[in-house]
């Protein structure tokens, strides 16, 4: 009753709100106002790199809401500063020794406070870095420079982190872009376990491994009942190959059990291939979930009907498990063929595969106010059921190719920061 009761409360208050208070959010059991959207306070300057500031933020990779105080918001960053290289495949890191983070944000009126960070680190305490994995643990085939353009040596302690979820007892659950690696951190960021798909015991299956350079389990999240994780590909996998999956929509979804390690595989139908594709999966229900799938465009006032940048609620109930009981490199075939390389919905329906079902919950384009700005919509949490909240990557405020340079938003002018927008629904998720 408590929980019904907070949404009609909630429901009410709105409706009462005057004009001034029509974009404030009211939580009344917690006594709580969420602003439209709040952003990091000034974040330090992490190092001047050709003359360019590198920003102690980072942070949108993914996000979660405190349980208990709902006032924090812990935003995960990703492997560190770094830009694309002149080299095909290959990233410039400024700071290379970068450790992996938690940041732990309260939000004060329409600021985000950063109050501490967790480290990630590995087993025995050493800390964990963001450079690429070697060949055989992880490697994802990237190449990582040095400013200097000096080739920097791969690393068993490398991770891209980009999905995380959070334990009933406070511990973190982190996905990454290389491995894939679903890594077990206890509440201070020390490992504990690790599945990928050569560990032992439990593990992720084989075929994830064929993901795409850059665009590896990009999303993570728990089952309310903390029994499963769910994590999910960015981008459909290079399965067979990057040729032979050319133009396929067809994204998977993995389960795991946390009790057994048993796991099963989905197809998420993305919208087009020319997308970024999904940046964050967070649960509603054991079964039911929201996906935030984008571009990689800055909207202005003047383009912002062709980007793209939306949140779907999905629904595994009645979807396919796709997994191959083998375990082959491959995965499971149809007629010879990878789930790749059926590329559409008309030709899994052929085969009886059920994607998961998919509806339009919030397009970032038209439902925040006055204009979502950035470019990486990243992090993604569920409230309550008429309120939810996304957060950016502001890639620690720089860009380039080859050479550095500030990350700047056209429709602000302004160098991009760590931001949280909360997103009133039309339609309640549950």
């Amino acid at each position: 009753m408590k929980k019904i009761y907070g949404v009609l409360a909630v429901s009410l208050l709105l409706s009462a709100c005057g004009k001034d208070d029509v974009n404030k959010i009211i939580d009344p059991i917690v006594n709580l106002t969420y602003p439209d959207y709040a952003t990091a306070s000034n974040p330090k300057v992490l190092a001047d790199v050709q003359g360019v500031k590198v920003y102690n933020g980072g942070y949108g990779s993914a996000m979660v809401q405190d349980p208990n105080d709902k006032a924090i918001f812990y935003l995960l960053t990703d492997r560190g500063p770094n830009i694309d290289g002149q080299v095909k495949d290959s990233k410039v890191f400024a700071n290379p020794a970068f450790t992996p983070q938690i940041g732990k944000f309260r939000l004060k009126d329409n600021t985000l406070v950063l109050e501490s960070i967790v480290e990630l680190k590995n087993k025995n305490g050493v800390h964990l870095n963001g450079l690429p994995n070697p060949d055989g643990v992880g490697g994802s085939g990237e190449i990582a420079l040095a400013v200097d353009g000096t080739p920097l040596t791969p690393s068993v302690d490398g991770i891209d982190s980009e999905g995380l979820a959070r334990g009933a007892d406070g511990s973190w659950w982190v996905s990454d872009e290389y491995g894939p690696h679903i890594i077990h951190f206890d509440a201070t960021g020390r490992e504990i376990e690790r599945l990928n798909p050569w560990s032992t015991g439990k593990k992720l299956p084989l075929v994830l491994a064929k993901r795409r350079p850059n665009r590896g389990m990009e999303g993570l999240t728990l089952t309310p009942d903390g029994k499963t994780l769910v994590g999910i590909m960015q981008y459909p996998l290079y399965n067979p190959s990057k040729d032979a999956m050319k133009n396929s929509l067809a994204i998977r979804i993995v389960t795991v059990d946390l009790m057994s390690g048993t796991t099963k595989q989905f197809v998420y139908m993305m919208e087009n291939k020319d997308l970024q594709a999904v940046s964050e999966i967070a649960a509603i229900s054991n079964s039911t979930f929201i996906v935030l799938e984008r571009d990689g465009e800055y909207a202005t006032a003047a383009n912002k009907v062709t980007v793209f940048k939306k949140i779907y609620k999905i629904d595994l109930a009645d979807a396919t498990d796709i997994s191959d009981p083998n375990n082959t490199a491959n995965g499971k075939l149809f007629d010879g063929k990878t789930v790749e390389e059926l590329k559409d919905a008309a030709t899994l329906a052929k085969y009886n595969i059920k994607p998961v079902t998919k509806t339009l919950v919030v397009d970032l384009m038209t439902d925040v106010n006055p204009l979502y700005p950035h470019d990486k919509a990243e992090g993604l949490t569920v409230i309550n059921s008429t309120l939810i909240a996304v957060c950016n990557d502001d890639d620690f405020g720089v860009t380039g190719t080859g050479i550095y340079a500030s990350k700047i938003l056209p429709y602000t002018s302004t160098v991009d920061k760590n931001s949280i927008y909360f997103i009133k629904l039309k339609t309640a998720l549950k």
